[in-house]
């Protein structure tokens, strides 16, 4: 693979992640979350999914995201190191595209409304 190539890679990577995590998202509406030893369920009464959230870090971001006006909010609150969030933004992705979570409209930051 070229540098070029691979530098137009990481770029797109950069780009979707950053859309990832500036992005406002919110569990779905049709799914239920089941804690578990390793993490949780998500169910999906929908399409009859059943997701594996293996990390309870995860769990806690997913539950988090309806409150916070980000997910970079989101993984902040859950005490997610910053070197994380790029794995994070992926298994987010993953949700959303499983239908786990979904965008919602962006909400001002508690304390930061005009």
């Amino acid at each position: 693979m070229s540098t070029d190539t691979l530098k137009d890679r990481t770029l797109k990577d950069r780009t979707l992640e950053d859309q990832t995590l500036d992005a406002a998202w919110e569990l779905s509406r049709s799914v239920a979350l089941r804690p578990e030893s390793f993490g949780a369920l998500a169910y999906h009464f929908g399409n009859r999914r059943l997701i594996f959230l293996k990390r309870r870090e995860l769990v806690e971001v997913v539950r988090g995201l309806g409150d916070a006006p980000d997910a970079r909010t989101a993984l902040r609150r859950a005490g997610v190191p910053a070197e994380q969030w790029p794995s994070f933004a992926a298994a987010l992705r993953g949700l959303a595209n499983a239908d786990v979570i979904r965008p919602r409209e962006p909400r001002e930051p508690e304390g930061e409304a005009s």
